[in-house]
């Protein structure tokens, strides 16, 4: 029976204060007549603000669930919940303590955590004469054979899921129970599962100093100390009353007993050739030069490649001289400030291995960056290699500010612009024809429902009954139609000016997307030629990166959707998961793949002397520039 204010509510009759234009509420079941409806709990699962239908269904629903609540497990959770006097999320946590418990068997095998790393391991002994309950576990080897053992304490080992949720476990002990301070489960299951219902002597200590409380607050007081009692009373209520509305800012989200189970957020790999302050340097020129490859007649490269490069100490490299050309080329056709320090020094028109040095100085000089300015003396004695690669990678994000800001560069982006803005006003055009469709059969259906009531249907539940002297239900029913249909149609509009704006941004909003924050405001990339999940802190000078599904999978389960950061991440995640989790897999098969190529060049027999260039990490010596003009 759903709770009226938590408490139960037998059938009432009509309010007499009612005035024939008072507006009401009728209860579809019993036909009684409210002036205010979503007051109403369901008694099982404790959902307060509900209609009594939603009431209704909500104890139907939590119901079901209880029956399939397994009968095995029934007899063990009345004996702990019978006379507790935990709280329900205290209870909750004990009992989902001893399922777990109950769970681990000798012979089980599982994880153990361990140095945030998990292990395979399988149970040997359950050590119940400790406090806590400690396991001795056998380690697993590759071979399946147990190969040493250990004693672990409980929260170090990786459990299984719950055989019930949290939820079926909370809707279960509100259904079996009949009060819950102290709980006390109905007679009918304690005489079933051959539970006591006699308190225990300590449980009747707690009610008598309960008692000794409730008489101690029922002697008079004075008006100022009462004052005070009523509105702490007061403060406390409203806050207990007043529900968070999730999602909330991150650093305000707070462990919960009915949080699911998260997973440990695997860290990130940081094994890079460059320091990790300029990871994002190297991830910003690698993936210009991959975005505009064909605009730049630059064949594309991977980005280990050009991370080798760029830490390579050999001068004349292919990578990096085609690289360094592609961008010469570009400035001197903008016919700009580098195109007259090249003239003056009457270069020759084409870059190549052997004159590649002298082009770059002449950039260099050019930009007059003291930064520069004293390692140009190093590469005109040929000894480019030997910068360290931070410096190389100024040199290339100077390079590419200085693209960006050619004319060519700036027409390319205009006329991609100009494509994107048709595109997204071809999307508009068809969006506004399906809402106009939408509207058309939403104004029939409300006119043949307007029929229905016309002829004499029953009201839904919750539905408004108007009362007047005139009779004129039918009429003022019909202006709040209208009025309703004039809403529903600003709202409609208002959505749909927003889906515009949306489809407009097109593929910029795309882009912002792919790297959303996390609770901590690191920043995740994903670039669509390389098969890693990139990390960036707050302050951008420590990267990492996942290459695997597994972390992927890890790092989605650990997202707490309680946080806005965490919930957009999860969202954006979740949406592209398909794509992401496929360029990681195929990364790994990659990675499988040269290590075996690695294993056979070593197993050569030494009289073929293999060249160091057919080693897969040395791929970057072979590099050939395929869409060079």
């Amino acid at each position: 029976m759903p709770l009226y204010k938590r408490k139960p509510f037998p059938l009432v009759d009509s309010p007499d204060d009612l005035e024939p234009r008072d507006l009401v509420f009728q209860v579809r079941f019993t036909k009684e007549i409210f002036k205010d409806y979503q007051i109403w709990t369901c008694k099982v699962t404790g959902k307060a603000n509900l209609t009594y239908e939603e009431a209704l269904v909500s104890e139907q629903h939590a119901a079901e669930k209880v029956q399939q609540f397994p009968k095995e497990l029934m007899a063990p959770v009345l004996h702990i919940i019978q006379f507790s006097t935990l709280t329900l999320r205290d209870l909750l946590v004990t009992l989902s303590r001893k399922l777990q418990e109950r769970q681990l068997v000798e012979g089980l095998e599982l994880h153990v955590r361990k140095k945030d790393k998990s292990f395979p391991c399988k149970i040997l002994k359950i050590l119940e004469d400790s406090d806590p309950i400690s396991y001795e576990v056998g380690w697993i080897g590759k071979d399946k054979k147990v190969t040493g053992s250990s004693v672990v304490n409980f929260n170090d080992l990786i459990r299984r899921k719950l055989p019930v949720s949290r939820e079926v476990l909370k809707s279960f002990i509100r259904e079996s129970t009949s009060q819950s301070s102290p709980w006390v489960i109905h007679d009918n299951l304690a005489r079933e599962h051959g539970i006591s219902t006699k308190p225990p002597e300590d449980s009747n200590d707690d009610d008598d100093d309960a008692r000794k409380k409730k008489n101690k607050r029922k002697e008079p007081e004075d008006d100022n100390s009462l004052i005070r009692r009523k509105k702490a009373k007061k403060g406390v209520l409203t806050a207990e009353e007043e529900p968070i509305k999730y999602p909330i800012d991150d650093s305000l989200v707070k462990p919960d007993a009915d949080d699911p189970k998260f997973t440990d957020r695997p860290p990130p790999s940081r094994d890079f050739g460059v320091p990790e302050e300029y990871v994002g340097d190297l991830l910003m020129v690698w993936d210009f030069c991959s975005s505009f490859g064909r605009w730049l007649h630059l064949s594309p490269f991977s980005l280990e490649d050009f991370e080798s490069a760029i830490c390579h100490k050999d001068t004349n490299l292919n990578l990096i001289m085609e690289s360094h050309s592609a961008f010469f080329q570009l400035l001197i056709k903008d016919e700009g400030d580098y195109f007259t320090a090249v003239q003056k020094k009457k270069r020759k028109s084409k870059v190549t291995l052997l004159n590649w040095s002298e082009y770059l100085c002449d950039f260099l000089e050019m930009k007059e960056i003291s930064e520069f300015s004293t390692h140009i003396a190093t590469i005109k004695r040929g000894h480019y290699g030997l910068l360290d690669p931070h410096y190389k990678l100024a040199i290339f994000r100077e390079l590419v500010v200085c693209a960006l800001d050619t004319d060519a560069f700036r027409d390319r982006l205009d006329d991609s612009i100009e494509q994107q803005q048709a595109l997204a006003a071809k999307k508009r055009g068809v969006a506004l024809e399906e809402g106009r469709k939408r509207r058309e059969e939403k104004l029939l259906k409300a006119e043949s429902n307007g029929k229905e009531v016309l002829n004499g249907h029953s009201l839904e539940n919750g539905g408004k009954v108007h009362h007047y002297e005139n009779g004129s239900d039918d009429k003022q029913n019909g202006s709040n139609g209208k009025q309703n249909g004039c809403n529903d149609k600003e709202n409609g509009s208002n959505s749909k000016s927003k889906g515009s704006n949306d489809k407009q941004n097109g593929d910029v909003a795309e882009e912002e997307n792919k790297h959303i924050l996390d609770k901590d405001y690191n920043r995740y990339w994903f670039f669509r030629h390389e098969g890693r999940l990139f990390i960036e802190s707050s302050d951008s000078k420590h990267w990492g990166y996942y290459s695997a599904k597994e972390e992927l999978d890890a790092l989605m389960g650990s997202l707490n959707p309680k946080g806005e950061r965490e919930r957009a991440l999860q969202k954006q995640l979740q949406k592209s998961y398909d794509k992401i989790s496929l360029a990681l897999q195929r990364r790994s098969k990659g990675i499988a793949f040269n290590i075996a190529l690695e294993e056979a060049v070593v197993r050569r027999s030494t009289r073929v002397h293999a060249s160091v260039r057919d080693n897969p990490a040395k791929a970057f010596l072979r590099y050939v520039n395929k869409w060079k003009e």
